[in-house]
């Protein structure tokens, strides 16, 4: 007899939970189940594979518990059962309550026979005409009773056939697991992402999504008319030619993040194959194309084998100098390393995967947020803990500094936290937002903070008031990821406009005049959820990736594309060197590419 192995059940319910929103249940589900070594493939489970088989197997119990040898009336059996006692009973059970009601329903047949023979013939007339009535009563009743019961099972019915609608129609919104591409494990997450934005808040995302699907585009109209950006005009007009790429292979498991170093050519990557890695990137005259092998030191995380997935490189960071390069593991431990490779300190305090990781300005302290609900400062000259910050009740997802001395931090609680380095309290609390707070950012001056959730919004705070001062609702879905543009008051680009860019799950980024509050311009050219976004240097630019495998450019003058890439693996992040002509981007598929940008 076929049966279904532990394995396949629990792929359908990690599919249950993807499409149906519980993107956090469904990462801490995929992670202890190992869901990104079975071997499934995800393109030939249809949506709403779950629900389906469960609504056959309660067709299958309801008949199993109706047919027997003596049954001759099915129709009348299948009344006596309800949804309910097909879910919560087993076969013995049903069949004692079909053998129960039948029992009941022939004593009533029998009581009225008998009633019959007692009433005698004379008077059959009118005893007998009471008694059809009564009977023609009854057997109305039995009917009704019937008929109720048919009307809950159409009821019923039309519930499953809208909720395998709504499963659909999730799907397309959501997103589907193609397993060759996502073991993915990153950024501060997505734990979406654990238990995930259950964790994934914000490792979901980064975890097991990584060439998830979408059947629709989704085409945003709300507010100002956005960009009109259509990518089979501009894809091949504008994609980047092989010979300005350079494909720098060596990681064995999806690469979740990547950063360059302030002050040289050295490119960081972090992997859920264990290891980090320093890449020399040579200048775009001194190559030709993706020839030759790159210059790459590899940082372990695990003595001996890789793809320890407590070792996950979840985040990474350079120091202000470019001269050390902090890595976050899913072990929960912080290390620090060298530009040559060598391991300088390991920081453990932590009881969970760290999620998010940074420097300050200085360089004498870093930062790290983890899924044990608190954010540390160390020292990295003592190599120790400066000081934990535990006012979150569930993962910290993101932190970032608003100067050397004072930070903000978020949560899968809803909750913004200021605080200060020798401040036992916050210094400031921001509350408003009704899901997972997914990333903060302060602006170059530190006097404003964004926000984004999965409540599909993004906020402005400002430390002189509690409330937030802008609501920015145009997104239709989560937003993953926002971004200051290098512009403005405290940046080397003064006299531009200071802009704020955020990323959705609904395949859009959106630019926001911080100033007014309102939308300049909706980005439209991805197909997929966008993971990334990246200013230029310049601030004339925007970068953006997204599982949709492709990186676009945008020129953010002109309100259009300019260049594009497409991969093998979703995109989970983008990042500018500092001279703004390289773009590196890594990927779901094991890569880290490298993308000359020439204008």
């Amino acid at each position: 007899m076929t049966s279904i192995t532990s394995v396949e059940l629990n792929y359908l319910v990690f599919r249950y939970l993807q499409e149906s929103g519980f993107t956090h249940s469904a990462f801490a589900l995929g992670y202890e189940a190992s869901i990104n070594k079975c071997p499934i493939d995800g393109n030939l489970v249809p949506p709403g594979a779950l629900i389906t088989f469960v609504q056959k197997g309660l067709q299958y119990l309801e008949m199993e518990a109706n047919l027997s040898n003596n049954d001759t009336d099915m129709d009348e059996d299948f009344s006596f059962l309800q949804p309910l006692d097909l879910i919560t009973k087993d076969v013995y059970e049903l069949r004692q309550i079909i053998k129960e009601k039948r029992k009941s329903l022939q004593k009533e047949k029998d009581k009225d026979k008998d009633k019959d023979k007692d009433l005698g013939r004379e008077h059959e007339g009118e005893r007998g005409r009471i008694r059809d009535k009564e009977r023609h009563e009854r057997e109305k009743e039995l009917e009704k009773d019937k008929e109720r019961s048919d009307k809950d099972k159409d009821r019923e019915k039309q519930h499953e056939e809208q909720t395998n609608r709504e499963m659909v129609t999730d799907q397309e919104d959501k997103v589907e697991v193609k397993l060759e591409d996502n073991k993915v494990l990153g950024g501060k997450y997505t734990f979406s992402l654990y238990l995930f934005h259950c964790f994934f808040g914000h490792l979901f995302i980064l975890a097991f999504i990584s060439s998830m699907k979408y059947e629709i585009l989704w085409m945003c109209s709300q507010g100002p008319k956005p960009m009109d950006i259509s990518t089979t005009s501009t894809s091949q007009a504008c994609e980047i030619h092989s010979s300005d790429v350079t494909i720098l292979e060596g990681h064995t498991s999806e690469v979740c993040a990547c950063a360059w170093s302030p002050t040289g050519s050295l490119l960081a990557s972090g992997s859920g194959d264990s290891t980090a890695r320093i890449w020399t990137i040579a200048d775009s005259s001194s190559r030709h194309g993706s020839n030759g092998p790159p210059n790459v030191l590899v940082l372990k995380h695990v003595k001996g084998r890789t793809n320890e997935k407590s070792k996950d490189v979840t985040t990474l960071d350079w120091n202000g100098e470019g001269t050390l390069l902090a890595t976050g593991s899913y072990d929960g431990q912080a290390r620090i390393w060298t530009t040559i490779g060598e391991l300088k300190s390991t920081l453990s305090k932590h009881k969970g995967p760290i999620f998010s990781l940074k420097w300050n300005k200085k360089g004498d302290y870093l930062l790290t947020g983890s899924c044990d609900k608190t954010a540390i400062v160390w020292d990295v000259k003592a190599e120790e803990c400066k000081q934990q910050f535990d006012f979150h009740t569930g993962p910290t997802l993101d932190v970032d500094w608003r100067n050397n001395i004072s930070f903000a931090t978020s949560s899968t609680d809803n909750m913004i936290y200021v605080c200060k380095i020798g401040e036992v309290l916050p210094i400031k609390t921001f509350a408003g937002h009704q899901g997972e707070v997914n990333c903060v950012k302060w602006d170059p001056t530190g006097s404003l903070l964004a926000s984004c959730s999965d409540d599909i919004t993004a906020k402005v705070w400002s430390m002189k008031q509690d409330k937030f001062v802008h609501d920015l609702r145009e997104h239709s879905k989560e937003i993953y990821t926002i971004r200051w543009s290098p512009t403005g008051a405290g940046t080397i680009n003064p006299n531009q406009q200071l802009v704020l860019a955020s990323a959705s799950f609904d395949s859009t980024v959106k630019l926001w005049d911080v100033e007014l509050g309102k939308l300049l311009h909706s980005l439209n050219g991805h197909r997929d959820p966008v993971y990334s976004v990246a200013f230029s240097p310049n601030g004339e630019y925007l970068a953006s990736g997204s599982l949709d495998r492709s990186m676009h450019i945008w020129s953010l003058k002109e309100g259009k594309i300019v260049k594009t890439y497409t991969g093998n693996g979703g995109v989970f992040e983008v990042c500018w060197n500092k001279e703004g002509d390289k773009i590196a981007a890594c990927f779901a598929n094991n890569i880290v590419c490298v993308l000359d940008f020439r204008m």
